[in-house]
């Protein structure tokens, strides 16, 4: 049984008014409350007595489901660490850049073994990279200008966490050929990345040392929290694959973004059915 300050938030792209009155009933909440932070429809079912039944009606209904306290307040975020491929962008890069040399299937199997934790992510980007060799560098402008795309609600999102006076870090095992123009664009307070080695206007197959893996995302964001976020304020981490877990474990609060099983299972929260907006409706 639940704190009586536990309250429920519910969220989708579409929500009818008897699902949320058939959860209010299931969980004994004292009380319903639209709210407005996200483009998607969300509620706040405030003072919940019970969690039972309500993973499975909210998957019935494909709703984003989340069971938060009362007191977590947007206001105390401090730092916010958010992961680059299918997180704040809906690509691997990599795997875009390998498509347009034709090596795209085995590219993609490796990175999709490295986010499922089954291969080390150092190994992984190493091999990865090596397929790349000799690819002109104006590949990578055609990736950025032509298929990158930002996920939904990423803007919203950020200028939420922004509007607090968030400290915003973008992270990511991948480039900072990306990183740095997403960083510019978005208004990201700071960038982690790899940098590609190249030679000649074209890549070498080689990632520059040292790697940015799993453990130097949670190293940078430990050192955010601790300058940031300290005297009760929260540090959150948004992310999708195994690399992310350890920052996960830094963070005070970790979301899983369309995330593969092993992340959600690790993960504070779960977003799969909306957009990223839908962390600052986890916040009263």
């Amino acid at each position: 049984m639940p704190s009586a300050a536990t309250d429920l938030v519910l969220q989708a792209p579409v929500i009818g008014a008897a699902d949320v009155a058939t959860i209010a009933v299931l969980c004994g909440a004292q009380g319903i409350h639209a709210q407005n932070r996200a483009t998607h429809p969300s509620f706040r079912l405030t003072r919940i007595e019970s969690r039972t039944g309500v993973a499975e009606r909210c998957a019935e209904a494909s709703v984003d489901y989340a069971f938060v306290p009362s007191e977590q307040k947007l206001e105390r975020v401090r730092v916010v660490a958010i992961d680059m491929d299918s997180t704040l962008i809906t690509i691997e890069c990599i795997d875009e850049i390998a498509d347009l040399v034709g090596v795209k299937r085995e590219v993609a199997a490796i990175t999709g073994a490295a986010m499922r934790g089954e291969i080390d992510f150092a190994e992984s980007l190493t091999r990865r990279v090596s397929l790349l060799a000799g690819l002109d560098n104006s590949m990578l402008e055609r990736v950025y200008d032509e298929r990158l795309k930002l996920s939904p609600g990423a803007e919203r999102m950020l200028d939420g966490f922004k509007a607090v006076g968030a400290k915003t870090l973008l992270v990511s095992g991948g480039f900072t050929f990306f990183t740095d123009r997403l960083k510019a664009r978005l208004g990201f307070d700071s960038a982690l990345a790899n940098s590609l080695e190249t030679a000649g206007g074209k890549l070498t197959g080689r990632v520059m040392p040292p790697i940015v893996d799993g453990k130097a995302k949670a190293e940078r964001l430990a050192s955010l929290r601790a300058r940031y976020a300290g005297d009760g304020g929260i540090s959150v981490a948004v992310g999708d694959g195994a690399n992310d877990l350890p920052m996960f474990a830094e963070a005070d609060i970790s979301v899983a973004y369309r995330a593969k099983p092993i992340v959600r299972e690790r993960a504070t929260y779960a977003i799969d059915c909306c957009g990223l907006d839908a962390a600052l409706n986890l916040f009263g």
